[in-house]
């Protein structure tokens, strides 16, 4: 299904005020980062940063410090897991928010990466729904969380 043969209504921001804010993709599989990508490009007021490695999103996310970081749990380079903990210090200190995303069913990588500070996790393959229903909400507590943190 591409963005012309849907209905436009699954493809608008929701709400009085269009979603803002930057999304950081850490995912390997093209596929999947092109599917990831087109799903965002329906929220008009997110900017969506890529990385293919573990590696890349690590250093991304500390240059560029995104609203949100999408985290593929299985990278060529390092794991989900590994991602989180170096990115523990931004994570518990809410200048950072993580989500998990993945194909497995709760596992002890995912429970892993959630006691160092990821915020939640969705099941692949995300959907427009899914995005709709959460990506508000994450995005909103993210940034209120960082604002918090930056008055602190």
């Amino acid at each position: 299904m591409t963005r012309h043969d849907s209905p436009p209504e699954l493809f608008s921001d929701a709400g009085p005020e269009p979603l803002r804010g930057s999304v950081l993709c850490i995912e390997d599989h093209p596929m999947n980062m092109a599917w990831n990508e087109g799903l965002l490009a329906a929220f008009e007021g997110v900017t969506v940063l890529k990385a293919a490695t573990g590696r890349e999103g690590v250093r991304i996310a500390l240059a560029e410090a995104p609203d949100l970081i999408l985290l593929d749990m299985t990278l060529p380079d390092i794991s989900g897991v590994e991602v989180v903990r170096l990115l523990c210090d931004e994570l518990s200190s809410q200048r950072l928010t993580a989500v998990l995303v993945t194909a497995d069913t709760f596992s002890m990588d995912v429970i892993k990466a959630m006691t160092l500070g990821a915020r939640e996790y969705w099941m692949k393959p995300l959907t427009i729904q899914k995005l709709r229903k959460d990506l508000p909400r994450v995005l909103a507590r993210a940034q209120a969380d960082r604002a918090r943190g930056a008055g602190a």
